[in-house]
């Protein structure tokens, strides 16, 4: 599966504890997502056309209206990194 290196930080950064909390407006569309560290600082890099694409491929999930987290298909498709820095 072909995974950008936007859409790869995401993921690694998921897979450590992060999640994404996502705005909806009139109920069901999603307008603005945020993606946070497990820290609780903010992945710059992170847009609308980051998450679709993720979502898209089914590499992250929201159950009962929580944040959004990795999936287990995107669990696998992480490729293990030292640092998400490069």
């Amino acid at each position: 599966m072909n995974i950008s290196r936007n859409e790869q930080r995401a993921l690694h950064v998921l897979a450590l504890g992060g999640r994404i909390l996502h705005e909806r407006e009139d109920g069901k569309k999603i307008t603005t997502v945020t993606c946070f560290t497990r820290d609780g600082l903010i992945l710059a890099d992170f847009d609308m056309n980051v998450f679709n694409r993720l979502r898209r491929k089914r590499l992250i999930e929201s159950r009962s209206g929580s944040p959004y987290r990795i999936s287990q298909r995107g669990r696998l498709a992480v490729r293990a990194q030292l640092d998400n820095q490069g």
